[in-house]
């Protein structure tokens, strides 16, 4: 009797381990709010679904009230994946430790500042001692760059930080401020009613693009997998579709933590008090 006891426990656990195997992970996988949060799950949550649909990993779809809220939330590591700009990248990769996992192909990132298609601004010297609209300070290529470039070339603007790139355009085509920064991906897919109204005035140098980046804790065999998902979505017609939505047009390509490189070299430090704290 007690040895049927002892098997059918075994068999327990051993029916407990096999269940738990085949239950789907389920982790976060943050993105940068540039948009509202409605628009960036209606562009991500097809992605997300696309990678479980390879993978069994469910990504659950987060983001954050604003820029700084979720760069606090990178910085406690309470993310498990994130798509965050290149400085917010160099950052966290010293600290909690995120590792870039991939990043889109040949298309470096550059800011802009847009104003008013109808504005009587024609060049960034007619700036001078205006207040222009930002997403945050740390925002990389339409906060960080368009600040440096006019402060490099004595413009002295008056910053107002507005949560979003999509509350920039807004702002301006409203003609409550009359410049800001963006980035071309984001002016592109901002409501076409907004856009229409705008115009690019300034575009700055490239650099390296987002990361999309695992938290240090997670394992190889699931880092593996969601960057091979993310980079066979390039050789798929519905793959292609998918990015494509998101304005990544010539794919993804697999990344590692020295194609930020370029970034580093501006030795940036808005976000270092934050780090400094946590």
């Amino acid at each position: 009797m007690w040895l049927r006891i002892i098997i059918a426990l075994v068999l327990s656990v051993v029916s407990l381990q096999s269940a738990a195997e085949n239950t789907p992970k389920n982790l976060s996988f943050a993105v940068v709010p540039q948009q509202s949060a409605q628009r960036l799950a209606a562009l991500w949550g097809p992605i997300l679904t696309e990678i479980y649909d390879k993978t069994g990993i469910r990504l659950q779809f987060k983001t954050a009230k604003n820029i700084p809220e979720f760069e606090r939330q990178l910085a406690l590591g309470n993310y498990d994946f994130a798509y965050m700009n290149p400085y917010h990248f160099t950052v966290f990769n010293q600290s909690p430790g995120y590792k870039a996992i991939a990043v889109r192909k040949e298309q470096p990132i550059k800011g802009i500042i847009v104003v008013a298609k109808d504005s009587p601004i024609d060049s960034i010297q007619a700036l001078d001692k205006k207040t222009l609209a930002f997403p945050s300070p740390a925002a990389f290529a339409a906060s960080i760059l368009p600040r440096a470039n006019l402060k490099q070339k004595n413009i002295a603007i008056t910053p107002r930080y507005v949560s979003s790139h999509d509350s920039v355009y807004l702002n301006i085509a409203k003609g409550i401020f009359p410049a800001g920064g963006g980035v071309q991906r984001t002016l592109n897919n901002t409501n076409p009613e907004v856009r229409d109204k705008l115009k690019v005035l300034w575009t700055s140098s490239g650099y390296t693009p987002h990361a999309i980046a695992a938290h240090p804790d997670i394992d190889e065999d699931t880092k593996a997998q969601i960057q091979n998902a993310l980079i066979d979505m390039n050789d798929s017609a519905k793959g292609k579709e998918l990015l494509a939505a998101l304005k990544i047009k010539k794919g993804l390509i697999k990344a590692n933590d020295s194609h930020w490189d370029d970034v580093r070299g501006l030795k940036l430090q808005e976000l270092d008090k934050l780090v400094q704290n946590q």
